[in-house]
């Protein structure tokens, strides 16, 4: 396989959408060199997905891209709800949110928040600070082909341009091709899942008459239920640039020729109650809606990620952010199993991690159709019932019961009704501000992890664990940080006025913390051992899957 090789790269990444760019940037992050291959001429033109969770946004920070972010979202940085109504004309209609973060509580959970960010305008920063990170990304070309051995990927890339072909030798794949992920079909990997569940046609058109009807309601999205003409209606601008989602049955004989600009532009100004507003068609593009997860995440060297691996209904956002959270999972991983300071195994984690979270979160994705009365979204009588779990619980306290992790009982549920960040291991660990000794400037203990596992313990009294993690990481050759929290005078790092990192994190103020680069706890010690080196040594040899 490796007779003749114009490329030797560590990882090799196929597609170059909000994922595929998100996997660029965690492993240039990590220094993990790469080259990315993307059929298209370039970024999505398109404004599609546009809710960006708290989970996602802690990732870019931790990267250094949300400033670059929010001033890429600084157009939609007003709008916050989701509103539900006949007609935007007239106030029959209720406000389903009426604030993402209401009362700003995620605040007590995480230094940052939610970003309304459309991926035509996310696409380019992830992009720029891809390339600033070392990352070698090609656009205009595709994958033709890839075979896998024992030691890696042998792929042949095509330029779409030239029609010059490559040969790349990889040591890992990674499938971030989309829902049709032709990786994924030529691996054999099966899906599972309802399938198909409603499908649209997005619409995207100028109208600067809109805005007056629209008024002051800030929305991010609008769902007009008129029975004639429904839809959902979003924002580009504010100002003359929007989106509509209409209803499209290609079981039915319908067709994407079907919806001419007469009909669309009718379309619009039923559902909008506006019969006079001035409508100009710029675009036109397909897209279905369904629920289903990959039977497996990896087959050999080749991962899945993104829509490759899952796919779910659009309400809600879970999708995308869903597949940038696969992407820092696997990153790190990646990192660590190719610097050599895990073994193989570490790998395998990844797919017992991340499916049990799409699962559950394209199931809690649909039943969000249900509550929003999705246009063009019938459900079966299948559909749970009952309690769910909030949007704050999906997007950040679900749990990982299996995988690098340890002392978690592994008949845990992944997503937990009800919000609660509390250090136990597998879960992401809890936020609180820190400064250094004689500096004001604050930072998050998220802003800790990225590149190793850390240590946090205490700074007063035994200096046990502190100590055992200079010793484990000369032992495993790995860097393995350590900082003591407290306001005492070993203290590397000082909590916040009246609170507790011990009791924040579920121990005592003897215990220790291990939490991985992904900021998820990996385990913990509630209090003291007589032999700390030994049970952090043997904690981080299970963790890291070295004999």
């Amino acid at each position: 396989m490796e007779e003749h090789v114009d490329d030797r790269v560590p990882v090799l990444i196929v597609g170059g959408s909000l994922v595929g760019l998100s996997t660029s940037l965690f492993l240039g992050r990590l220094g993990v060199g790469h080259m990315l291959v993307e059929r298209h001429a370039g970024t999505s033109r398109h404004p599609r997905g546009r809710g960006n969770n708290v989970r996602t946004m802690e990732l870019f920070r931790v990267a250094g891209a949300e400033p670059l972010i929010h001033d890429a979202a600084s157009l939609l940085a007003g709008n916050h709800g989701i509103l539900q109504t006949p007609s935007l004309v007239g106030d029959e209609g209720e406000w389903l949110l009426k604030e993402i973060d209401p009362g700003g509580g995620v605040a007590r959970f995480s230094p940052t928040g939610w970003c309304v960010c459309s991926q035509n305008d996310l696409e380019p920063v992830l992009l720029d600070c891809a390339r600033k990170n070392g990352g070698d990304l090609r656009y205009s070309t595709e994958l033709k082909s890839f075979e896998q051995d024992a030691r890696g990927v042998t792929a042949v890339i095509e330029s779409r341009d030239t029609g010059q072909r490559r040969t790349v030798r990889a040591d890992y794949l990674v499938a971030a091709d989309g829902p049709r992920s032709p990786i994924r079909e030529k691996l054999g990997i099966g899906q599972t899942g309802p399938g198909d569940l409603f499908h649209n046609v997005s619409i995207t058109f100028r109208s600067r008459r809109l805005a007056d009807v629209v008024g002051g309601r800030r929305f991010i999205v609008c769902y007009l239920t008129a029975p004639e003409a429904d839809g959902a209606l979003l924002p580009v601008d504010n100002v003359e640039n929007w989106v509509f989602h209409a209803p499209w049955q290609p079981d039915r004989g319908e067709t994407l020729e079907d919806f001419t600009d007469e009909r669309c532009t009718a379309h619009i100004r039923k559902a909008t109650g506006a019969p006079d507003i001035d409508v100009e068609i710029t675009g036109k593009a397909p897209w279905h809606a369904a629920e289903r997860v990959a039977e497996r995440y990896a087959d050999g060297r080749v991962f899945l990620a993104g829509d490759s691996a899952h796919e779910m209904s659009p309400t809600g956002a879970f999708g995308s952010n869903t597949g940038i959270q696969d992407a820092h999972n696997l990153a790190w991983k990646l990192a660590l199993a190719l610097d050599g300071s895990a073994g193989p195994g570490l790998l395998g984690t990844y797919e017992a991690e991340r499916k049990p979270v799409a699962q559950a979160t394209s199931a809690r994705a649909s039943a969000r159709s249900v509550e929003h009365s999705h246009p063009g979204y019938a459900p079966g009588p299948d559909m749970p019932g009952g309690r769910q779990s909030g949007m704050l619980t999906v997007a950040m306290g679900y749990r990982y019961p299996r995988g690098a992790v340890l002392g978690v009982d592994p008949e845990l549920s992944v997503m937990p009704l009800r919000m609660e960040i509390t250090g136990e291991p597998g879960s992401r660990a809890p936020h609180m501000w820190l400064h250094r000794p004689g500096s004001v400037r604050q930072v998050s203990t998220v802003d800790l992890y990225e590149r190793t596992f850390v240590l946090l313990c205490g700074s007063d009294g035994d200096q046990a664990w502190y100590e055992a993690a200079a010793h484990v990481a000369d032992r495993l050759s790995v860097t393995f940080p350590a900082y003591r929290i407290g306001e005492g005078p070993d203290a590397d790092l000082v909590p916040e006025k009246g609170v507790d990192w011990a009791e924040l994190h579920g121990t005592t103020a003897d215990g220790a913390v291990v939490v991985r680069p992904d900021g998820f706890v990996a385990w913990r010690s509630a209090d003291a051992v007589p032999d700390a080196e030994a049970t952090l040594l043997a904690a981080m040899r299970s963790l890291l899957h070295r004999s």
